[in-house]
């Protein structure tokens, strides 16, 4: 066999290699997945991915923890390939501008009012999520609390808005009420070092509290069908190759193993932080849809 021949096939097995290399995923394989800070802030995703590391050693998968509109915002750039946000009518969005696929719904908690257990608003003897806004508004119009938004557009701050909106009140601008511009869990300290109220995903709540980081403040409301929270798994159209891959076992993984979920913090905390979407009973596919549609 002449040199030139021997050559050519040293080559085209480098090539062979390679290609073959790519498509099984071989080496190292980083995926951005761009997320709502309250799924990484009480360390749920670092737990999911911290199991999936063991099965796939491989595959890095680094989070951005942002508001969920911060995080649409990422996807949508190609700054992520995969998303975990919980704000639908900001999602649907970016579903119908072909931004984002979803994979599924990961988990689901509850959004609540908590703030000072002194309750000078009288929130907890509220009919509704818009009757406690309407006695947060009036009471911070007569100086007597104050009230801290996220200000982020996360999905936490889609929410509060959209109930300010139901409500016909607009507290924009308004002495009382603050915007922190930052995390959950941050936004809870600030209330509790103000003694001010605010709307929380109850996971956070539940970890700070335990921890002893809010020893005042208090869930003053809360309701299953108004404040269902919904957090969805989306891959990113636009990112391909393997990380693309990486993002799509990623999510596989997380969906098909929910009692990670479900299991996770209920030991260290003494409650579940989140609930499993594969156990709801309640049709999530349906609140989904119409949470967004909310304004």
């Amino acid at each position: 066999m002449s040199r030139r021949i021997l050559a050519v096939i040293v080559v085209a097995a480098a090539i062979i290699a390679l290609y073959l290399s790519t498509l099984s995923g071989s080496g190292p394989v980083r995926v951005r997945a761009a997320t709502t800070t309250s799924l990484y802030a009480t360390g749920l995703l670092d737990y999911l991915a911290s199991s999936f590391s063991r099965q796939h050693p491989s595959i890095r998968v680094e989070f951005i923890a942002v508001g969920s509109g911060q995080a649409l915002r990422l996807a949508s750039r190609g700054d992520a390939c995969l998303v975990l946000v919980h704000a639908p009518s900001l999602e649907k969005k970016y579903i119908n501008s072909g931004v984002i696929v979803r994979e599924g719904f990961l988990a689901y908690n509850f959004f609540a009012v908590v703030g000072p257990s002194s309750d000078p608003a009288a929130v907890r003897g509220a009919e509704s999520i818009i009757d406690a806004f309407k006695r947060i508004y009036e009471s911070g119009e007569n100086g007597r609390i104050l009230f801290i938004s996220r200000g982020d557009r996360s999905g936490t701050h889609t929410r509060e808005l959209s109930i300010w909106r139901l409500a016909g009140l607009d507290p924009r601008g308004r002495p009382w009420y603050l915007e922190s511009g930052q995390g959950m869990a941050e936004t809870l300290v600030m209330a509790e070092e103000k003694g001010a109220y605010t709307l929380t995903d109850m996971g956070t709540f539940l970890k700070l509290k335990r921890e002893g980081l809010l020893p005042d403040l208090e869930v003053l409301y809360t309701n299953v069908s108004e404040l269902i929270n919904i957090y969805s798994v989306y891959l990113v159209s636009s990112c391909k190759g393997r990380e693309a891959r990486g993002a799509e076992m990623f999510a596989d993984f997380i969906l098909s193993h929910q009692e990670l979920v479900e299991n996770y913090g209920v030991a260290e905390y003494g409650a579940h932080l989140f609930y499993p979407a594969n156990k709801s009973p309640y049709n999530l596919t349906e609140l989904w849809n119409k949470l967004s549609t909310l304004p």
